[in-house]
């Protein structure tokens, strides 16, 4: 039986070569495109920066207060009466010298004619004393009568003139009393409820209202004990000197918004409280338009140190490199350079500089992970990156 010979399929040996230097050639440009990326290294770090510029700069610290009335006087009566009227509304704005009670007027006016009726009886009898004078010391001289009498009526006159004067500061009492029957404001504010209704008999000394005057307004709040800046004034002197004190502040509501008028603080204490740890302090504000309250919570701004021509950088600006702080800024062939920087205080969440940065500098305030002295670095915004976050 013939043998059948089996056919494979013949491939050109032309294609044969064509396949086999195609992939040498793909094998090829995978070796040039890993040598070339082991070559270049990691590219450049993107970062955003900001032009450093001087200027002057104020430190301000907040610290909660409380609103007091300047003054909150006690109004009380000078006599013993009956209180007849009230003669304001309560809870109104008063001014100095505005009638607030009446008191009934009858008796002081008994006692003050009285007292004029005594005043008239010893003016009698000083008259009288002064004639009986004139006639014994002229006697006298003629030596009709002896010394005792002499003296006796030198005494006389001596006592009248005496009594005259006590009749005429009772006048001079009744006549205050009389006055004190119309009780007046002795400061210009706000007045608080009547303590006693017309009708009632009063005595002297009885408390009739409290007025609590409203410009100026106090404030008082409390300085903490680690607070550096607070005793750096203290020991330039504001605190415990004795002299007026005229370090400004600001005032804040309640609501966020500044209060417009300046005040000034003028009392601070020379002790520390050991219970709190803190420094008592006050501040004086004008009120005029009455738009802060006694008992209203506050929070007073004062301004502790001023700094002229410093450059102030974003807190995230600032590294670390041993126990030294650093800022990188870029120069001109665009690589990073550290430079040590002199740390003072933050302000407005911006930390100022000291020394370490000149104005124009351009400085990294972003893309600083992993970035060391000298590496180039792809600065992402051209505009010099002024208050970039």
């Amino acid at each position: 039986m013939p043998k059948q010979l089996s056919q494979r399929p013949t491939v050109p040996r032309g294609l044969v070569v064509v396949g086999l230097s195609f992939f040498l050639l793909l094998v090829g440009c995978s070796n040039d495109e890993s040598d070339g990326q082991q070559d270049g290294g990691m590219p450049p770090a993107a970062v955003v920066v900001e032009t450093a510029k001087s200027e002057d700069v104020s430190v301000r610290q907040d610290y909660a207060g409380r609103a007091r009335g300047a003054r909150e006087v006690e109004v009380r009566a000078r006599i013993q009466g009956i209180l007849e009227e009230r003669l304001y509304n309560e809870g109104q704005m008063v001014r100095e010298g505005d009638a607030l009670f009446r008191i009934d007027r009858k008796p002081a006016e008994a006692a003050l004619q009285r007292a004029r009726a005594q005043s008239q009886v010893a003016q009698a009898d000083l008259r009288q004393a002064e004639r009986e004078w004139n006639r014994i010391s002229s006697l006298f001289q003629r030596n009709a009568v002896s010394e005792r009498e002499r003296d006796s009526a030198q005494s006389a006159q001596e006592l009248a003139e005496a009594n005259l004067a006590v009749a005429n500061a009772g006048v001079s009492q009744a006549e205050l009393n009389l006055g004190y029957t119309e009780v007046t404001a002795p400061v210009r504010g706000v007045t608080s409820l009547e303590d006693f209704p017309e009708g009632s008999l009063i005595d002297t000394g009885t408390l009739l209202t409290t007025i609590v005057q409203l410009d100026p307004i106090h404030v008082r709040f409390a300085l903490p004990e680690n607070d550096a800046n607070i005793r750096r004034v203290a020991r330039e002197g504001m605190v415990g000197t004795g002299e007026e004190q005229n370090v400004s502040a600001r005032l804040i509501m309640a609501n966020g918004e500044e209060y417009e008028r300046e005040g000034r603080i003028d009392f601070t204490a020379s002790t520390l409280d050991p219970r709190t740890g803190t420094v008592s302090a006050r501040a004086v504000f004008p009120n005029p338009e009455n738009v802060i309250v006694p008992g209203q919570f506050v929070r007073v701004r004062v301004e502790l140190q001023n700094f002229e021509d410093v450059i102030t950088v974003p807190e995230k600006a600032i590294g670390q490199s041993g126990e030294n702080q650093v800022v990188f800024v870029v120069d001109d062939e665009g690589k990073a350079r550290s430079r040590q920087v002199e740390l003072g205080p933050v302000s407005d969440g911006r930390q100022i500089l000291l020394s370490g940065l000149d104005a124009g500098d351009r400085y990294i305030v972003s893309g600083l992970v992993n970035l060391r002295d000298g590496a180039e670095v792809n600065v992402t915004n051209d505009d010099g990156g002024e208050g970039a976050d």
